[in-house]
Order: C-alpha cells, then sequence, then structure tokens
C-alpha cells in the first residue's frame, strides 16, 4: 500500500464512495478511509439472526425515470458511469402525511398531492401552486449560503398553518438539522427529491446501492481501507498535509475530502469547536419483522409521516429520552416489486426524535430497559396512527430490533448521534485549510442522492476542475 495518494477521502459513506469514483475517474490515486468495518455510513446494514436490517434508508429520495436528463438521480448515474439497472430501483406504493385534523396522500405523480390539497385546502391551492414553480425554478444546488430560511416562504404562500406544517413534516424528518425549520435552499432541494420525484428502493435495500459504489469504485483503481480511522489531520501553513491513523502510521496527500462533519473535521485538526456547533438532533429507530406482508394488517402506505399533536414540533425532546408525537413510519414491502421479487418477511420501521444527552447518561442496564420500553411505547404510537389492523400483528412478529442516538453515534462519528449533522453547513466545502473541503451532510445536500450529488460537486470542483 501506498504512504501518498493525490485524494485522501475520510469516510466510506455515499459522499465518500462517490467523491473518490469521480477522482479515480480523473485519473488521480485516491483512498477512502473508513474506522468501520461495514461501508455506507447513515446509510448502511448489518445482520441479526440471519436476517438484514438496513440502517438509514426508508426510501431513496430524487426517483426519476430513464429519460428525465436534468433529474439528480440520473445525473448521479452519469457522473458515475454506473448502469442504472445497478441500483434496481422499485418505485413507492403511495405515501401519507396524517394529522389529527387531515390526511394528504401523495405518490411519485406529483398531480396526486395538488389534488389532494385542492381537495381538503382548496383556498390555499393557488399557494402551493405558487411553491412549485418556485421550487422548479430555483437552483439550489449552487455551492453557495444565500441565508435564507423555509419558514418564512412558506408563511409568506401558505395561509393555513395545518397545511404548512404538514408540508413541513416530511421535509424537516428527512433532512434538517435545525429545529422547526430549514435552510430555504435545503427545502427546494427536499421538496423536490419527495413531492416531485418521489420514493423508490431496491428489493435487498440499501446493500445493493453500497454494492454497486464499491464495485465501480474498485474498476476504476480507487483503494478502500476499513477498520482505518483518522486520528488528526496533519496541517503546516494553513494547508493539510497528510494524515496520521489510529494505528499510529501516516498517509501523505495533495488533498483531504471529509465526509466526517464539520465539527468532527475541524477537532481532527487540532481546531477547538465550539460543542453548541455540534447537530442537536437525533433519532430512535424500532425495526419489526413480521412473518406476513403489513398490508395483510390493512397497513397499505409506503412511508406515513405523521404527528399527533399540533402545532407539529420539530425539536429535541427536553424532559423524555423520546418525542413519541411526531415520525415517521416504513413500510418497505410497499414498493411496486415485480412479480417474484419481494421481501421475505414483512418489516415495519417507526423513526422519532430523541434525546442524546439523556441516551447518554444512562448505565448501561437502564440503557437497556429503556430500549424494551421505548420499543413498545413506539409501537403503540403506530397502532395509533396507522389505519386500525384488520388481524392483531402481535400474532405475526417474529424479529425487531432499535437503534438509539448512541448507535448512531458509534457507527457514523457524528457527535450527539447528530444523523443530519450541524445546522451550520459550510455550502461550499472550504475548511480553514486549503486543501481540505467537506461533503456529504455538512457540505448541505440530502439524503442518499444528495450524499452522492455531494461528493461528486466537491470532487468535480475541488479535484477534477482543480479550483
Amino acid at each position: 500500500m501506498s504512504d501518498y495518494y493525490d485524494v485522501v477521502v475520510i469516510g466510506a459513506g455515499m459522499s465518500g464512495l462517490a467523491a473518490a469514483i469521480r477522482v479515480a475517474l480523473a485519473g488521480k490515486s485516491v483512498v477512502v478511509l473508513e474506522k468501520h468495518e461495514a461501508p455506507g455510513g447513515l446509510n448502511s446494514f448489518y445482520r441479526q439472526d440471519g436476517r438484514v436490517f438496513d440502517v438509514g434508508l426508508h426510501a431513496l429520495t430524487n426517483y426519476a425515470e430513464k429519460g428525465q436528463k436534468r433529474a439528480p438521480l440520473n445525473k448521479i448515474f452519469r457522473q458515475l458511469r454506473i448502469p442504472r439497472e445497478a441500483f434496481d430501483l422499485n418505485p413507492q406504493v403511495g405515501s401519507r402525511i396524517r394529522f389529527p385534523e387531515a390526511s394528504l396522500a401523495f405518490t411519485n405523480d406529483p398531480a396526486r398531492l395538488e389534488e389532494e390539497i385542492a381537495t381538503h385546502f382548496p383556498d390555499c391551492i393557488d399557494g402551493y401552486r405558487e411553491v412549485v414553480r418556485f421550487v422548479e425554478e430555483r437552483d439550489a444546488t449552487a455551492l453557495t449560503d444565500r441565508g435564507e430560511m423555509a419558514g418564512p416562504f412558506l408563511r409568506e404562500k401558505i395561509a393555513d398553518p395545518l397545511l404548512r406544517e404538514m408540508l413541513l413534516c416530511p421535509i424537516l424528518y428527512y433532512g434538517s438539522a435545525t429545529e422547526d425549520d430549514l435552510d430555504l435552499d435545503q427545502f427546494v432541494i427536499l421538496f423536490r427529491s419527495l413531492f416531485l420525484e418521489g420514493f423508490s428502493r431496491p428489493v435487498e435495500g440499501v446493500r445493493t446501492i453500497v454494492r454497486a459504489l464499491l464495485k465501480k469504485l474498485k474498476e476504476v483503481g480507487g483503494e478502500r481501507r476499513m477498520r482505518c480511522g483518522v486520528a488528526r489531520i496533519l496541517t503546516e501553513s494553513g494547508k493539510a498535509t497528510g494524515l496520521e491513523l489510529d494505528d499510529g502510521t501516516t498517509l501523505r496527500t495533495g488533498t483531504i475530502l471529509s465526509s466526517a462533519g464539520l465539527v468532527e473535521t475541524n477537532e481532527l485538526c487540532g481546531v477547538r469547536e465550539d460543542r453548541e456547533r455540534v447537530g442537536r438532533l437525533s433519532f430512535v429507530e424500532t425495526i419489526s419483522v413480521y412473518h406476513e406482508n403489513p398490508g395483510n394488517f390493512g397497513w397499505e402506505d409506503t412511508i406515513t409521516f405523521f404527528s399527533t399533536r399540533r402545532p407539529f414540533r420539530y425539536q429535541r425532546p427536553q424532559d423524555d429520552l423520546v418525542d413519541p408525537c411526531s415520525g415517521v413510519i416504513c413500510i418497505p414491502n410497499h414498493y411496486q416489486y415485480e412479480e417474484g421479487r419481494s421481501l421475505k418477511e414483512g418489516l415495519v420501521r417507526l423513526t422519532a426524535l430523541a434525546n442524546y444527552d439523556r441516551w447518554k447518561s444512562l448505565p448501561a442496564e437502564e440503557y437497556q430497559v429503556a430500549k424494551t420500553d421505548w420499543f413498545r411505547r413506539l409501537q403503540e404510537v403506530a397502532r395509533e396512527v396507522l389505519p386500525v389492523p384488520t388481524k392483531d400483528p402481535t400474532h405475526s412478529l417474529v424479529g425487531r430490533d432499535m437503534f438509539t442516538p448512541l448507535t448512531v453515534e458509534k457507527f457514523t462519528g457524528h457527535l450527539g448521534g447528530a444523523v443530519y449533522g450541524s445546522s451550520q453547513k459550510a455550502k461550499d466545502g472550504r475548511t480553514d485549510f486549503e486543501n481540505l473541503y467537506l461533503c456529504g451532510t455538512d457540505q448541505g445536500f440530502l439524503g442518499i442522492v444528495g450524499a452522492m450529488l455531494s461528493g461528486i460537486s466537491i470532487a468535480n470542483r475541488y479535484v477534477v476542475a482543480g479550483e
């Protein structure tokens, strides 16, 4: 193995792998360093009791058909030179936003949500159409920070606070590191990816996408080192000169692309960081495994975004481990899989906001008790939110698991278990060091597609084009 690379990428998540592929395609030597044994970062997978569980992937957003050349998903296939078939994408059946006063159904056809809003919020349909036009016309992928927030924009366009909250609920849960709001460009990216393009999923889940990226990286000559953590980034005179690894060895490099996060990367450089910049938002997720399709219980939506409380709040819970009053319920069985290619078991995943500090303070025994208790309580929430089951699901339950903010921190390295990183983003990817750049969550693009686009964009700008 070499001790010098043109480019070193920190992290084998979606952004890191995509960045490394672009770098290798440009003829540069590149290595990806990952401190864990499994690639994928926030979107990985693990085995337990003979089953493979996805971590992170509810759906691949930004679904697009083959001929839509401007679609972000198709741009990824072109930039990485990966055939579309390698991702094995199957569109959703249909999803729903459920609040106490109203319910809105949507599919990968934007007309469905527009019809729902025209029916349930007729006074707001013109404002909603203005939002759609704005989203379609705005270039939200520019690597600049315009300092605008989505909340004031939505209040200007849509008068009814219930509809505003219902539209924000999926968007915040699928990408906001800011409580109760998000950057306007991030809103545009997520609105387009959820409501104008939509959801899809490989039959085998996220490992299909990870395998495709790893295969391409190998084909183009990129290297990957697993269980290879970075102890510190070596700097001199405003430049990064190399990396000291956890085993004490060093690598020299001309450029570093880090997907470790803004605060985490700065701390690797020896820069003392204000811990207030660490993201506040983390989640728990329960995974229930059934021996039959959840559709047999009358649960037919692909994804349900819900709030049982008004006003809807997207905040870290202050007084408890978990806020059970809002969240996301995903049923991976409900995608349009080809005949004979369906999931072998039924899966129901429920995600809710959690308090990292409270989970962290629990002694080991109390931590396990809390996981058991909150698994039970969140199943009760699912029963409250989803349609009344046509038969008792508990008799079909054959497996379960749950992750907490501590799980997220352990397997991603994100301080505080902050799934979406810091609320402060570096959209241009720049740091205080001239050859060290950020990609991934804290660069500002969102979701699996966004993460890959982030890696591609940063690699193109600072390595391929050489800005």
